[in-house]
């Protein structure tokens, strides 16, 4: 299989407060690690590109485009919630986050990647139609999943979202769009409270209980999202991968373990085989356990060279 992986080193210049755990020493502990196993030099490196405005606009509205603009700072930080800040950089790392997506749609449909995993920040998978919050601006997935829509031969897609907490901003997006199934699997109760009882046939939702471990985490995957993969038939898988569903994250209470990453891209790259030509494109939402995070995204990357 052909991986191609797409980041940019201008993400790294998003920086919100100090210790702030979204912190650009997520991005190089990933590349550290796929640097000292060797799995760098099987991967397709590519350079991500910004997202362009009629892109961001198939998942979020010009008015709240505008305001993201807006509070843009020249030096220091501004806030779009307590959790969510800018500083003079962060404007470029989110269209680049969103751009790398739209780039790994393109280059899985036009043949040149077989799958793609995009190593960008700030996460995406909580900023909502028309709201930031999470740590998330533009939601980077949705944008990818508007632009493949917009792809010849694409009339349905699937949106896999194994983060710890839930992926209430693609839900909000895509609730109302019967062409895109989303299934999220989280902690629950849990961050952010928004949109996890929400009964739409489009929408799975897994919540799981604090202390969660392998064996029923794995069993209410399948439980819930093979299924619904079944009766979508999706054209495309795009997935939200979040790695704080780790035992070791600082952030949450579920208790996976590196191998868990590894099955479920798996079991992703299983279905994408089986429904759409293998056209997988992941995209990096969290996970703050430095070692945890690098480790689980090379047994996540394994999976999909291996496809």
């Amino acid at each position: 299989m052909t991986t191609a992986l797409i980041s940019h080193v201008d993400c790294e210049l998003h920086q919100m407060s100090a210790g702030h755990p979204e912190s650009p020493e997520r991005l190089r502990a990933i590349h550290r690690q796929l640097e000292l196993s060797g799995m760098l030099e099987r991967l397709d490196l590519l350079v991500a590109s910004p997202a362009s405005r009629a892109q961001l606009e198939l998942a979020h509205p010009d008015h709240y485009i505008d305001a993201i603009c807006d509070l843009h700072p020249e030096r220091g930080l501004s806030y779009a919630d307590p959790d969510t800040a800018l500083n003079p950089h962060s404007l470029r790392a989110a269209d680049l986050a969103a751009g790398a997506v739209v780039q790994g749609v393109d280059r899985v449909l036009d043949g040149l990647a077989d799958n793609v995993f995009c190593a960008v920040r700030p996460p995406g998978h909580h900023a909502e139609h028309d709201a930031a919050m999470g740590f998330c601006l533009f939601n980077n997935v949705a944008t990818g999943a508007g632009w493949a829509l917009q792809r010849p031969g694409v009339k349905r897609v699937a949106v896999l979202d194994f983060d710890v907490h839930h992926g209430n901003g693609t839900v909000d997006i895509f609730k109302d769009r019967p062409d895109v199934l989303v299934c999220s699997s989280f902690q629950f109760p849990f961050y952010p409270f928004r949109f996890q009882d929400i009964d739409k046939p489009n929408i799975v939702n897994t919540p799981l209980p604090a202390g969660t471990g392998s064996a029923a985490f794995r069993q209410a995957i399948e439980r819930d999202w093979l299924p619904a993969l079944a009766t979508h038939r999706p054209d495309m898988i795009l997935v939200s991968a979040g790695f704080d569903a780790h035992r070791d994250d600082p952030l949450a209470e579920l208790m996976l373990d590196d191998e868990d990453f590894g099955w479920i891209g798996g079991l992703i790259m299983d279905a994408a085989k089986r429904y759409c030509e293998g056209r997988v494109v992941s995209v990096l939402e969290g996970g703050y356990n430095l070692n945890a995070l690098g480790r689980s995204v090379q047994a996540y990357i394994e999976a999909m060279l291996e496809g």
